[in-house]
């Protein structure tokens, strides 16, 4: 049922429906308050704040959108329910709340890899709609709008920030080390050089490469690492023509054998600071800033830990740091490759107050607010307005990290990636830990994704 068509619901049914919710109300869900003329003015907003995550999209809330949105609601109650969890606990614990409507929010922050599973689940409302009626659509990147486009061809979010990622490196490191500044590899071999010179010139306790390498860091071991190095192969997940997953491919082992080089060569950090949730915190709040990391493969957002009102202030962060773009496996055309992903904002099926809702989304996601919160957040921006904006281009490091949007990829938009990107983290640190051969891994991943998917879904390359 399109929002709209909420405007329907007699106001009775209305006040029976917010009676009934307020007696089996938990404490995960916002109380949904109720004027005298049966029109609700409350609702309620959840997303991840474990770790110091998003701290950015918090401030900006609360300081900037909910009071400029309530000078033309002056009657709107905006509740912020944010969830104290880790990356891999939020996506498990929104699936949970999701499903009631006891316990279900209003808006809903979806990593754009979920919108599928999420949609498919029957979780998320539609929007096609209301954007088809919203004359600010237009200015949102057309690529970055597939993140939120599912199977069934609908639109379930309006996206608020994306990405791209690549190599973090430590000039003054290279320096020391010998090593060009700036530096620009052109295969994975050339990573692995620079690594291995790290290694041998600078003292040990200088981490030579950082990457997110188990379960712990959940997505950002799929994305981060695994499919940062796949995609510049010749082979991807996911086929897009035939509509089948690639589950045998050179790619899929040449990935797992560069990430157990790092491990086998000790090139990489010890498994106990890796194999940690806290992991990405320790690499760029701690070691990078104190010179002890020389290379880490993660994305522009960590641009946010270094800002004067950062959990990590580094006021030569942007003199001693450089953003490389990863190279393809051996060069080949592009030469580069980054995964793109973001978040939106979304509507939840179990939503009772889904006009409210997409009036707070349409407000928040206007040109003026999403430049104020990517000047917070550090993150990249969906609209082409705000990235021609000035303001917006002079924040350190997006020019490189935009330009980089050109040779971007997308996790497959397919209601299974969430269960094959969990298998992908497993395997990975069975790789780090010694537990599997890269070629034991390969060979385990094509049996459990099989098994996963389908038979009739998979192919070999």
């Amino acid at each position: 049922m399109g929002v709209k068509k909420y405007k329907k619901i007699a106001a009775a049914s209305l006040i029976a429906g917010a009676v009934l919710m307020s007696a089996a109300c938990s404490n995960e869900s916002a109380s949904k308050k109720v004027d005298g003329n049966g029109n609700k003015d409350e609702i309620s907003i959840s997303f991840r704040s474990g770790g110091g995550a998003n701290k950015g999209l918090t401030e900006w809330l609360e300081q900037e959108v909910i009071p400029e949105f309530k000078k033309d609601h002056p009657n709107a109650k905006i509740k912020l329910a944010p969830l104290n969890v880790s990356e891999g606990d939020y996506f498990a614990k929104i699936a949970l709340m999701l499903k009631s409507k006891n316990t279900a929010p209003d808006i809903v922050t979806e990593d754009t890899f979920m919108v599928n599973s999420d949609a498919s689940a029957g979780y998320l409302e539609p929007l096609d709609d209301e954007v088809k009626e919203w004359d600010e659509w237009s200015q949102f990147t057309e690529n970055v709008k597939n993140g939120v486009i599912a199977q069934d061809g609908k639109v379930y979010g309006v996206p608020y920030n994306t990405d791209s990622r690549g190599l973090w490196y430590n000039k003054a490191l290279f320096k020391q080390a010998g090593l060009p500044v700036p530096w620009e590899p052109k295969t994975w071999d050339d990573i692995l050089l620079a690594a291995k010179t790290i290694k041998e010139k600078l003292p040990s306790d200088v981490i030579p490469l950082w990457m997110n390498s188990g379960k712990a860091t959940g997505e950002a071991t799929s994305m981060q690492t695994f499919e940062m190095l796949l995609y510049g192969t010749k082979t991807p997940l996911y086929d897009n023509e035939a509509k089948k997953w690639i589950v045998k491919s050179d790619g899929l082992l040449h990935t797992f054998q560069f990430i157990d080089a790092v491990y086998e060569q000790k090139l990489g950090p010890n498994l106990s600071q890796v194999l940690n949730g806290q992991g990405s915190t320790l690499a760029y709040q701690q070691l990078m800033p104190k010179g002890k990391l020389a290379i880490g493969l993660d994305g522009i957002w960590q641009t946010g830990n270094w800002r004067t009102d950062g959990p990590a202030p580094w006021a030569e962060a942007f003199d001693t740091i450089g953003f490389a773009p990863m190279p393809t496996e051996t060069g080949d055309a592009p030469g580069t490759v980054t995964m793109s992903g973001g978040w939106a904002l979304s509507i939840p099926k179990n939503s009772d107050n889904k006009e409210l809702a997409w009036e707070f989304i349409k407000f928040a996601s206007s040109k003026e607010n999403n430049l104020k919160l990517q000047m917070k957040d550090r993150s990249l921006t969906t609209r082409d307005d705000v990235a021609n904006d000035p303001q917006y281009q002079e924040i350190p490091m997006f020019k490189e990290a935009t330009a980089m949007l050109k040779t971007a990829q997308f996790r497959p938009a397919v209601d299974k990636y969430p269960t094959v990107s969990t298998e992908i983290q497993a395997l990975v640190e069975d790789v780090v830990t010694g537990k599997l051969t890269a070629e034991q891994a390969a060979e385990q991943y094509q049996k459990n994704v099989t098994s996963i998917v389908g038979k009739e879904n998979v192919i070999e390359k």
